[in-house]
């Protein structure tokens, strides 16, 4: 691939592998254009509704890594854009992040979110959904703004792949038989979809041969799994001020995430029969004796490693595109995501 930017375009200095410092380097790059995004996103939750604007001004607000956005623009930028669609993409993308963030949590009950309580918790399960809702159908008015086919075809698929992850997680809850194959596939279209498409979606608007959006498509993909992986791990983190959650959320909800199907297939006769039990009870009191399990079974260094394997495989598909700074920001998220701590 040409890239318009890599001749005159250095090469940032290699970072060290503090999750911080990575995140904090791929942002300050699209620093401006992250405060478009967000001026975007207030404007867009405007409604003569008081308590749409208060709740979704609420959860937009509370904290989150706009990791969504951030990949979006930088894919663009990779390849060359000065347009503007990908400001108003990039917010359509964080709208359809919090409304699958507000039902997540009304589906499973949740009181806490990025530290603070959640808007169900807050406001009450009927208006979480309906907001959600509304975030949903303000998303897609969005997009009509780029007047692109394809990009309303990419999300339209998007949300429909979301809806059908949620329901997934929804029918193996409490079943401590889920295959290791069923996990891949829920996370595959509950998380790692919105990655994948708001990858593509840079390269979309620029223009470029399929070719080039297929393998940005490729790097979210895998970016999206690193990163839930990640996620399950932290599950059993003791410390909610780091994760923003409360330790063995998953646990509690019956959740049969990938160190729990790992541990299974591991452990011994009575540990399989703890585990079971634990899954199907949604036992959270119990998650440090389920700790002890997972970790001497090997479950969490497993799951740890298959993350690792994921960015990596997110960062070889970046191998065909043009190097500039925006494409090594790319390579910093992949690192991010399976060294970050929350």
């Amino acid at each position: 691939m040409s890239n318009p930017t890599a001749a005159t375009a250095a090469e940032p200095a290699v970072l060290p592998p503090d999750p911080k410092i990575l995140l904090q380097s791929a942002t300050d790059l699209v620093r401006p254009e992250l405060d478009r995004v967000n001026g975007v996103i207030r404007r867009h939750l405007e409604s003569d509704i008081a308590l749409i604007r208060t709740l979704g001004a609420y959860i937009i607000k509370s904290g989150g890594k706009r990791l969504r956005p951030l990949i979006l623009l930088l894919s663009a930028r990779a390849g060359g854009y000065h347009g503007n669609d990908h400001i108003i993409l990039a917010a359509v993308v964080e709208f359809i992040h919090t409304a699958t963030l507000l039902h997540d949590d009304v589906v499973d009950a949740s009181k806490m979110r990025r530290g603070r309580a959640t808007a169900n918790h807050v406001w009450g399960n009927e208006a979480s959904v309906l907001v959600g809702d509304f975030l949903y159908s303000r998303s897609f008015e969005m997009m009509l703004e780029t007047d692109n086919m394809e990009v309303m075809r990419i999300l339209a698929a998007t949300t429909n792949a979301i809806a059908e992850g949620e329901v997934m997680q929804l029918l193996n809850a409490r079943s401590p038989d889920t295959t290791e194959q069923a996990y891949y596939e829920t996370i595959r279209r509950k998380t790692a979809k919105l990655f994948e498409s708001a990858a593509r979606l840079g390269m979309v608007i620029n223009g470029r041969a399929p070719a080039e959006g297929a393998a940005l498509a490729a790097f979210g993909l895998h970016l999206g799994t690193a990163f839930q992986l990640i996620d399950d791990i932290l599950d059993y983190s003791a410390d909610s001020a780091d994760t923003g959650k409360n330790a063995g959320d998953d646990l509690a909800e019956g959740k049969p995430t990938l160190p729990l199907i790992i541990a299974l297939k591991r452990g011994s006769s009575r540990q399989r029969q703890t585990l079971r039990q634990a899954i199907e009870n949604g036992e959270r009191e119990r998650v440090g004796e389920i700790l002890a399990i997972v970790e001497s079974t090997g479950a969490l260094a497993y799951t740890a490693g298959q993350a690792t394997r994921q960015a990596e495989a997110a960062v070889a598909a970046l191998a065909d595109i043009g190097a500039s700074p925006y494409k090594q920001a790319l390579i910093h998220l992949a690192e991010f995501s399976v060294r970050r701590d929350h």
